[in-house]
């Protein structure tokens, strides 16, 4: 029979939830990856660009994929 111990600071606002072992060694092995993944940093001219296509899409000024498609005359 598995004993399970309760810690005594948690709180009813916290879950508690049971897993096996290999689940949870799993899962901080997935995070333990997530966190040495790169992620996407914008430079400065990339948050230029940004700024400006907002600021084009908010006028209208741009151009649907079945417009430019028409345009192109690509049958797909």
């Amino acid at each position: 029979m598995s004993v399970i111990t309760i810690p005594k600071g948690l709180n009813q606002k916290e879950k508690l939830i049971a897993v096996p072992q290999t689940t949870y060694e799993d899962f901080l092995a997935w995070q333990k990856k997530m966190k040495s993944a790169r992620t996407f940093k914008p430079t400065v001219a990339d948050k230029r660009a940004l700024a400006r296509a907002r600021t084009n899409f908010s006028h209208g000024n741009y151009v649907t994929i079945e417009q430019l498609r028409h345009e192109l005359d690509i049958d797909r």
